[in-house]
This record gives structure tokens, C-alpha cells and sequence, in this order.
């Protein structure tokens, strides 16, 4: 009878695990994002296999971060505008990415002029109207641009991120848009939001060529050189000034009295008055109007156009002045200019620069459709909705 021999088992031994298997590993424990983790591991499959051919190279070039994909990632989002809503719902760009690219890049303010000029409509009676919006970052504590400062919409100091903008109207077709903007941040250009303004004018005038005849502002911006340098380009400028703006009536008088505490005339509220500013050059005098708004508000506004004498016309030319205000709530709601969550400036910087340039494209498809800059961000979700309602993905249940 034959035998077999025996065969003893050998114990076997556990297999090292993959290399794939331990970059894994390590970028679990790093608690890296799930695109990240695929970019790096297709990246080690391409070195094992050792191939870099000129198919790959072009594909790797293709999926590329672009400004285009940014601007567009801000176009279409509707709600949550941050790199992570950006990198979860798209199918080649890691958190990672996106957060290289913006931080390499580089948006000047000019590139909103270079996508807007074809968009004006000019007019010889153009309308320059500047004005600053404050970014709320009340709940940020490490953004590098994020400063105290005074906030109109909030009616307080906040911390946030102040943009000084310029916006030019057409009054003959009553349209906008904006052709400049700067950041405030003074402790890394040492600019004030005055040196900006005087900035973007002076750029408006010699630069940009554009026919405008007023200038319309804020209080903040009734400074004295500001009103002298509007006058030296020969324009005209309506602005308000505080109550306690202090003025004297006449070249002979020498005293000096609030602008609240004038005595008006009926013909001097009709016509204006004539008054020379306290610290502006001897002799030199501007128009003063009292405009009445209700039984709660005055404003008192000065003009260097003398030959203006009546008053509801002072009142409708400052009438313009809330178009930049529509302006600063369009691009707070649709462009999410507000929701950059990252902390380096230059992220920041850029992600202003695109939201500015995102208003642009949406001003642009407003006019050529025939709609508001409401209807075309809005819209983007009717198939959507005509979908869900169709076949929804979660379907509603009553008790």
C-alpha cells in the first residue's frame, strides 16, 4: 500500500500592505479631504506604472484651476460660496487646488474695467458716484484684511473688510456700473479711503477717458482736498455735509457758524445760498442747499455749480446717489463676495476681484435678456425645480 508523505504546512505570513495601501493610511491620519486623498494616489499610480506620456500631461493641464472655474464656481452657487462647497461638488478640483490657486494668483482692480467698458454706455451728463461697503466679518478673528470700521449698513463699528467702489451712471437710460474698486487696508499700503478716491477719480479722468460732469459722495468724502481736486479736473460735485460743518456767509464776515443753526429764507430755500467752507482758500465759495427729506431727516448739501439756483434740481441730481447702494446689495447677495472664509490676504483679494467680476457678467446677461440681475442668479434654479417637482429626490409625507 502506498504512502504519501506527509507535507507539513507552512504558517503563513502576513503580506506588508501596498504602498497605495500606506499612502492612504497616512492621509487618513492627516485627515485630508477625500479629493485630496485621490489626487495624491493617482499620483503614486502614474509613478509605479511609470507612465508620463503626452495624453496625461495634456489631461493633468485640462483639470487645471482656472480664474474662469472660480468666477463660474461663484456664478452658479446660490447659497454657500466657500472653497469646500466649491471642491465637494466638483469632479477634478481638490480643496487643495483651489486653495493654490487663489493663493498664486493675481486679480488687479483693472481687470474689472477690462470686462466692463464694453458694457457702458456713455454720456457726456455721466454720473461718477463713490462710496465704500464694509464686508462683515463680525465672527473672524484671523483674517489677515479684517479691521474695525465704521459700517452705514450696520450703523455701528464692526469687524469686517471696507472696499472703496466707483460706479458710473448713464442718467439719460438710468443704467450703472461699476468701473472701479480698492481695498482699504491701510497697514499694508498706508492709503487712507480718501487716497483712494482721489486715486480711482484721477485714474477715471486720465486713464480711463470717461465723459462724466458730476460727482456725487458720501459725507466721509467731503474732504477739502478731494472737493479742490474735483474742481481742478473741472467737474462739479454735489455732496452732503455734516451738521456741524462750520461756515461763514460772506467774504467779509469773518465768523463761522454750523450749517444747522443758518437761518433760511423762502428764497434761500428755493435758490441756495452762497458760503465759503471753513479751511478752504480764501474767497473761495460753494452753494448750500437745505433739502428736506421728512420730519426726521435734513441734509444739507454743497456743490461747486454756483449757477445752480433751484433746489428741487440739487435734490434730483443727489437723487442718483442710491445706485451705488444697489450696487453694494446686489454683489453682498448674488456674488457671495461676503462668504471667503480663508484667512491669507491674498485669497481674500482675489476672491473680491472675482466677485466683482461675477456682478459684471450678471449685469451683462440682466440687459441682454431683458430681465433683473435678481431673475438671472435666481433663475438658474427653475429646471431644477421643475425636476424635483416632476420626480423628487425626497418626497414630502403627511401624519
Amino acid at each position: 500500500m502506498d504512502t504519501k508523505p506527509q507535507i507539513k504546512s507552512q504558517p503563513v505570513s502576513p503580506q506588508p500592505p501596498r504602498l497605495l495601501d500606506q499612502v492612504r493610511q497616512v492621509l487618513r491620519l492627516k485627515h485630508y479631504s477625500l479629493k485630496t486623498e485621490q489626487s495624491y494616489l493617482y499620483l503614486d499610480l502614474r509613478k509605479e506604472s511609470s507612465v508620463w506620456h503626452n495624453s496625461d500631461m495634456a489631461t493633468n493641464t485640462k483639470h487645471k484651476v482656472t480664474r474662469l472655474d472660480y468666477c463660474q464656481f461663484l456664478l452658479s452657487s446660490q447659497i454657500n460660496y466657500t472653497l469646500t462647497h466649491f471642491a465637494d461638488h466638483s469632479e477634478h478640483f481638490s480643496h487643495d487646488a483651489i486653495n493654490r490657486y487663489m493663493a498664486g494668483d493675481h486679480l488687479p482692480p483693472r481687470l474689472v474695467w477690462e470686462n466692463v467698458r464694453g458694457q457702458i454706455v456713455t454720456s457726456p451728463n455721466g454720473i461718477l458716484i463713490f462710496d465704500d461697503m464694509v464686508l462683515d466679518k463680525a465672527e473672524s478673528q484671523k483674517i489677515e484684511l479684517v479691521r474695525w470700521q465704521w459700517s452705514g449698513n450696520a450703523k455701528q463699528v464692526i469687524r469686517g473688510i471696507g472696499v472703496v467702489t466707483c460706479v458710473y451712471v448713464n442718467p439719460d437710460t438710468d443704467q450703472f456700473w461699476i468701473i472701479d474698486y480698492r481695498i482699504f487696508a491701510p497697514d499694508t499700503d498706508h492709503k487712507s479711503k480718501l487716497d483712494h478716491l482721489r486715486e480711482i477719480l484721477t485714474n477715471a479722468v486720465a486713464q480711463k477717458h470717461l465723459p462724466f460732469r458730476v460727482v456725487l459722495m458720501d459725507t466721509w468724502y467731503a474732504a477739502k482736498q478731494v472737493l479742490l481736486l474735483i474742481e481742478q479736473l473741472g467737474k462739479v460735485y454735489y455732496c452732503p455735509v455734516r451738521e456741524n460743518r462750520l461756515v461763514s456767509l460772506s467774504r467779509a464776515d469773518k465768523r463761522y457758524y454750523r450749517v444747522d443753526t443758518l437761518l433760511w429764507s423762502q428764497d434761500e430755500l428755493r435758490a441756495g445760498r452762497l458760503v465759503h467752507v471753513r479751511d478752504f482758500p480764501a474767497g473761495h465759495q460753494v452753494k448750500l442747499f437745505r433739502l428736506t427729506l421728512s420730519t426726521e431727516r435734513t441734509d444739507y448739501i454743497v456743490t461747486n455749480d454756483l449757477a445752480q439756483d433751484w433746489t428741487p434740481a440739487t435734490q434730483e441730481v443727489w437723487g442718483w446717489r442710491p445706485k451705488i447702494e444697489a450696487f453694494h446689495r446686489e454683489d453682498k447677495q448674488l456674488t457671495g463676495i461676503e462668504s471667503c472664509q480663508c484667512r491669507r490676504a491674498r485669497i481674500v483679494r482675489n476672491h473680491i476681484g472675482c466677485a466683482m467680476l461675477v456682478w459684471v457678467r450678471l449685469k451683462q446677461v440682466a440687459h441682454e435678456t431683458g430681465q433683473t440681475i435678481y431673475q438671472v442668479k435666481h433663475g438658474l434654479l427653475s429646471e431644477y425645480l421643475r425636476q424635483q417637482l416632476r420626480s423628487p429626490m425626497v418626497r414630502m409625507a403627511l401624519a
